[in-house]
């Protein structure tokens, strides 16, 4: 299972709603439903990930998430998730205002392109890199907004989002302490916990 979905359990009560935001084959929601008890729904737009989904008996609705979240209250559920998908939204900014409107809180992880091996990758071959997390060209990928952690946290200040809990992760063997040390250079992926300040 992916790093990100290993912490996040860890942010999470028992018995809480969950909102899950481009929930994939439904893997995160099973966790959740297994491990906390959780009532969650999923939402998706990939045909073969909500086929998954039903198999595993997680409830999901199909769904753009470019298209908006107005018709979900405010506040109707206890926290509202998405992993690894904000990067490619159309605005970000917007998703994350109706994740803290829809929830009380929520948990966002992203790829942080600030990693060394990005960097790295830019300077000597002068081209996006692929890698097991970014498995796409330049020209495929799904991701059309590139964040780092330090982006990212700018963004939190400028809406006056409160960080209860963050994470930075590596696949790789890096050690944890160097991705706490310096997380926007050696983090793979950052995992967030917030709220409405």
């Amino acid at each position: 299972m992916r790093i990100d979905l290993d912490i996040i359990p860890s942010y999470i009560k028992d018995n809480q709603d969950i909102l899950d935001l481009g929930c994939g084959d439904g893997t995160l929601l099973k966790l959740l439903r297994d491990e906390k008890n959780s009532n969650g729904i999923g939402l998706e737009n990939d045909h073969d990930k909500i086929t998954e989904c039903i198999e595993k008996s997680i409830a999901v609705v199909e769904f753009d998430l470019n298209k908006g979240l107005q018709q979900f209250d405010s506040n109707s559920y206890d926290i509202v998730i998405m992993t690894l998908a904000l990067q490619a939204m159309e605005r970000p900014d917007h998703v994350l205002d109706e994740m803290l409107r829809i929830g009380k809180e929520c948990i966002i992880t992203f790829p942080n392109f600030g990693h060394w091996r990005a960097r790295l990758h830019l300077m000597l071959h002068g081209k996006m890199p692929v890698s097991d997390l970014l498995p796409y060209q330049w020209y495929d990928t799904p991701n059309i907004h590139f964040c780092t952690v330090k982006d990212f946290e700018s963004l939190c200040v400028e809406k006056n989002i409160s960080i209860i809990h963050k994470d930075m992760v590596s696949e790789k063997n890096v050690s944890s302490f160097l991705c706490k040390l310096h997380p926007n250079l050696f983090s793979e992926t950052a995992i967030y916990h917030l709220t409405r300040n």
